[in-house]
């Protein structure tokens, strides 16, 4: 059953929770699981005429969707272990998402500092950063990479270690805020014809000697259960995969990341990539709208549900970024936030998690059933292409191209994007709006500032800070409410904004947010 002839096709904004549409028909894709590569399948699928319902049981990106590092990246140290094809398929997709996206993917310069004894000395670097740049040849976003000597690092970087500095070099990639780019995909879904609905959670598979023709679903907001019938169901459950297939899951390796919310590094707008002296494992200290990520960590969990960021992993992310960056002098006191995701990996026999590969695998345990594995964030919207494809062979029918690549996202400007920002923040100035609240919107919301706008034209007061240490406004709370399917607080304040990751929020200010969002 493919999309009626003349359907008018919804705008992605505002959001509907479309659960009346999820049971009034048969669907040719049942999309189960709301994170990125949930979001990419449905948009894709939708795209290609097919019907399409996307459910998710918790949020939009409630998962590992919204717990990663925030780039969209080739992945240097993918290159250690020989994986050139993810690294140049990864880099291709960095360029393609900077166009489809300029608001949401934007450069950002990485300093690789390089001390006496380090395990990849300065001659390997320089030449894994040249093959880096070549793999991403083609006109791209950011420059190409640079050595820079021991004197003028310290210059610019004054809080490194000194004591054994070589120098080190500057290369470029792209940074993202994860929730919001998975949010606007899951609106385009909705603007090309798909059916989606959060707080919508797959219980059991529909199938027969058949195959599988749907799921059993629960509304999660009334309590109520209906089945949803569909020709072909792809498990975008990442992590919690085996919990809904049982016995019809592939074996997958959990591996969970923690990462460290801290204050900013004064003066300082370039991420760090460095090696932890602990066991050589490699993480990243990043500039994070004003505040500084640090991650990730890497460990086999048996299970997603409930994981939580330890005292442990603390301790190794401060004594690493420490060792390093010295003059920071970093305490857990100082941490402002911490958050940690499983990814679903192939099940490789190593000890080593940093050698498992990020390749992308699709199974197909049953007729009517595709279960995706492993992946990327940066290339889950060509992982998802090839997700589509054998849906299409599924419903026997001919394999179109996909065109996820062709049409910007839902708020990229046209033209010059800087042009375009540069006009934007003057007019969020003219309503009253400090600099890094409007940088910070422009920068999210993308021509949806305007909708921003209109909210500060029904009420002046809603320009004013959600917490004074964050550029976030009431307004965008509002906007979370009415527009962006934000159903309860956390929506709002930890993935349509990440006010939760980056400040500490007494009662009384998060019973002011919530009686907000509630008006």
């Amino acid at each position: 059953m493919t999309r009626p002839a003349g359907r008018v096709m919804p705008a992605p904004f505002p959001l509907v929770r479309d659960v009346p549409a999820l049971k009034a028909r048969r669907y040719d894709l049942l999309v189960i699981g709301g994170g990125i590569y949930g979001a990419w399948t449905a948009y894709d699928a939708a795209l290609r005429g097919l019907s399409v319902a996307l459910v998710e049981k918790d949020d939009w990106a409630a998962g590992t969707s919204s717990a990663s590092s925030k780039l969209i990246h080739g992945g240097l140290r993918y290159l250690e272990h020989f994986e050139f094809a993810l690294v140049r398929h990864a880099l291709v997709e960095r360029r393609k998402l900077a166009r489809l996206a300029p608001h949401l993917v934007r450069p950002l310069n990485f300093v690789l500092p390089v001390w006496k004894g380090a395990r990849v000395g300065p001659f390997q670097l320089s030449a894994g950063l040249m093959l880096y740049d070549l793999l991403a040849f083609g006109r791209q976003p950011v420059q190409r990479h640079k050595h820079y000597r021991r004197e003028r690092l310290l210059r610019r970087y004054p809080f490194l270690a000194p004591d054994g500095l070589r120098g080190g070099f500057r290369y470029g990639d792209c940074q993202e805020d994860d929730a919001r780019l998975a949010l606007t995909v899951v609106a385009a879904a909705q603007g090309a014809g798909a059916a989606v609905a959060n707080r919508v959670a797959a219980e059991s598979l529909i199938q027969d000697e058949r195959g599988v023709h749907g799921a059993r679903l629960r509304d999660a907001e009334t309590g109520g259960r209906f089945e949803l019938r569909a020709a072909v169901t792809v498990t975008a459950t990442g992590p919690w995969t085996g919990k809904l297939l049982g016995p019809l899951a592939p074996r997958m390796k959990l591996v969970k990341g923690t990462h460290l919310v801290l204050p900013a590094i004064p003066d300082c707008h370039s991420a760090f990539l460095l090696t932890a002296p602990q066991d050589g494992r490699v993480f990243f200290v990043i500039p994070w709208y004003g505040r500084t990520l640090v991650g990730t960590t890497e460990s086999e969990v048996p299970d997603a549900d409930g994981v939580q960021p330890t005292e442990g992993e603390e301790r190794y992310l401060l004594g690493a970024v420490n060792a390093w960056m010295p003059a920071l002098g970093w305490t857990p006191g100082e941490v402002l936030g911490r958050f940690c995701g499983v990814r679903s990996l192939q099940a490789q026999q190593t000890d080593n998690l940093s050698a498992v590969t990020r390749e992308f695998a699709i199974e197909q345990p049953r007729h009517g059933l595709v279960v995706p594995i492993g992946g990327k964030y940066t290339t889950a919207r060509c992982d998802s292409a090839l997700i589509v494809d054998r849906v299409q062979q599924a419903l026997r029918r001919a394999v179109t191209p996909a065109t996820t690549d062709r049409a910007p996202l839902p708020g990229a400007p046209e033209g010059d994007f800087a042009h375009w920002q540069g006009d934007m923040l003057a007019q969020l100035g003219a309503a009253g709006l400090a600099p890094d609240t409007a940088q910070s919107l422009a920068q999210r919301y993308g021509t949806r500032c305007a909708r921003v706008l209109d909210l500060l034209g029904e009420n002046p007061a809603w320009g004013e800070r959600l917490h004074p240490q964050t550029p976030f406004i009431a307004a965008e709370a509002v906007l979370a409410q009415r527009e962006e399917m934000a159903r309860g607080l956390e929506d709002a304040i930890r993935r349509r904004m990440p006010l939760r990751l980056l400040a500490r929020l007494d009662p009384a200010r998060l019973d002011r947010i919530a009686a907000l969002i509630a008006g």
